[in-house]
């Protein structure tokens, strides 16, 4: 026998009934795009057998527009690149956006209270520091929000942009083994770091079609700065055996190798070839020009705000992952394996 009309139907005995969790219903009742149509239509079946009121229309719920845009960085080249593209794309959109931005911001606990704002519509978080159960609270709110290149692994309801890492790694250490070089250095990011994670793995899948296992002693975690590129570099580059390439977590730690192999009297490339990552200013105003891959940072602004958008205004986002594409850029700064 069906419950009758005059009780009440509370979350739990909707979720019992569609056979899905209450965060499941939630999401239902309050309209909200992050569940499959299958998903539902079982949530609102189970409301109408047991006599509940009907979901409310797919939007937010939430009457702010601005939009709060976290980057706990200092915006230099790479942040700048990125944060200019979402500002001025959520200027197109009418938006207004409030900034959080810098290194004195980067343990400030920001996170729980904006679901409370008012004012506020949604948010766009680049690479946040928060660990993923923080952001897996603010999604649980309903708070619309995207994610530029998460730092860990994310669920697959929280939207996220990011550059294709693995491809992007892949490409420059293939080139480098296309021009004869076997014993490649990696001056990677943090090893904490979804993207240096990647990269690495990117890096052995090129190495590893031609029969080459990468090696430990060849490989340094760093912070991604041209001051740790340059200690890095002075590190493998002294050792006995030291590599013909090195390939660097961005461009920044690439111009610090460039100092190390000038200290030691090393040509490049005809000595040592180097690679960076990113393509910002700095890869062309060195001498060789470096050889890098170009990530598109403008681009990962510009979708993220069209994500954060479709999210705020309601309307379905079946592919809350994306991933950009990335280009080799070969330039000076990489040649052929030396001979002696």
């Amino acid at each position: 026998m069906g419950r009758p009309r005059s009780s009440k139907v509370t979350v739990r005995d909707i979720a019992t009934a569609a056979g899905v969790s209450i965060a499941t219903v939630s999401r239902v009742i309050n309209g909200q795009v992050a569940v499959t149509a299958e998903t539902r239509e079982a949530v609102e079946g189970a409301m109408a057998r047991l006599g509940a009121p009907q979901a409310r229309g797919r939007s937010s719920g939430r009457p702010g527009r601005d939009v709060f845009v976290r980057c706990p960085y200092l915006l230099t080249d790479y942040f700048g690149i990125i944060v200019s593209a979402v500002a001025e794309t959520l200027e197109l959109h009418g938006r207004q956006v409030i900034l959080n931005a810098g290194d004195a911001v980067r343990d400030s606990e920001v996170l729980a209270g904006l679901p409370d704002r008012a004012q506020l519509g949604g948010a766009i978080l680049i690479l946040p520091p928060e660990p993923a159960r923080d952001l897996e609270a603010l999604r649980r709110r309903d708070f619309p929000f995207v994610v530029i290149d998460p730092r860990t692994p994310l669920p697959r309801d929280i939207a996220a942009v990011s550059a294709a890492h693995f491809s992007g790694a892949r490409s420059v250490t293939a080139h480098l083994v296309s021009l004869g070089h076997r014993r490649i250095g990696v001056i990677g990011g943090p090893e904490d770091w979804l993207a240096s994670q990647a990269r690495l793995a990117g890096h052995a899948s090129a190495l590893s079609e031609v029969g080459v296992l990468p090696s430990p002693e060849l490989y340094s975690s760093i912070e991604p700065t041209s001051g740790w590129g340059h200690s890095s570099a002075a590190q493998l580059l002294d050792l006995p055996d030291r590599p013909t390439a090195l390939v660097t977590f961005n461009d920044k730690a690439a111009v610090g190798v460039l100092r190390a192999a000038y200290e030691r009297g090393l040509r490049v490339p005809e000595d040592l070839s180097i690679a960076g990552f990113d393509d910002v200013y700095l890869s062309s105003s060195t001498v060789p020009m470096l050889t890098t891959v170009r990530q598109p940072l403008g681009e990962l602004g510009r979708m993220a705000v069209s994500l954060l958008m479709r999210l705020m205004e309601g309307h379905a986002v079946e592919t809350l992952h994306v991933e950009l594409a990335t280009e080799l850029i070969a330039r000076g700064s990489t040649g052929p394996v030396p001979t002696t």
